[in-house]
């Protein structure tokens, strides 16, 4: 009886395991850091998809990433777009178009995608303007990055560049 319990027990222990891998998330929630500045986003892949003017049309508020809007974290007063920045965190939205991507700071923290940005709208505490480049070669994941003094965003052939400090 005891041997039968405990072949039960790992059953349903090695059951639980493999439930939770398959229920991974498709894409990963990310943490880039750079020197005074940490964004975290859900990492969506390419997948074959066109991204940028399909998938993300051009002209509309874009969480940045998938699933909850993408968050970007100063640790002390800094500077996004050559605009000020008081230390805290930030949902940080972005409207891209083909050639240039306005990239949004609004106070409205834990928001799920941009579904509400229209209710939340004026909360916003800066706008900034980025010319939008092509990568040499296709990005499959949403890559942010933050290297010296820039938030790097590519994916698909978008690359764009803000300076941050």
């Amino acid at each position: 009886m005891k041997h039968v319990l405990l072949v039960l027990a790992i059953l349903a222990g090695t059951t639980g395991f493999v439930s939770a891998q398959e229920k991974a998330p498709k894409s990963p929630r990310i943490t880039a850091e750079g020197n005074n500045v940490k964004v975290a986003y859900g990492q969506p892949s390419k997948r074959g998809r066109v991204i940028f003017g399909e998938l993300v049309p051009y002209g509309k508020v874009w969480r940045l990433g998938a699933n909850e809007a993408t968050e970007i974290t100063f640790a002390k007063d800094g500077s996004f777009g050559g605009k000020p920045v008081k230390a805290g965190t930030y949902t940080l939205f972005t409207i891209p178009e083909a050639s240039e991507w306005t990239f949004v700071l609004n106070s409205s923290l834990k928001q799920w995608g941009a579904y509400e940005y229209d209710k939340i709208k004026d909360k916003n505490v800066l706008q900034v303007k980025a010319k939008a480049g092509k990568t040499s070669a296709p990005v499959e994941k949403l890559t942010i990055t933050v290297p010296s003094n820039k938030l790097v965003v590519e994916w698909d052939n978008a690359h764009v560049e803000v300076p941050v400090k």
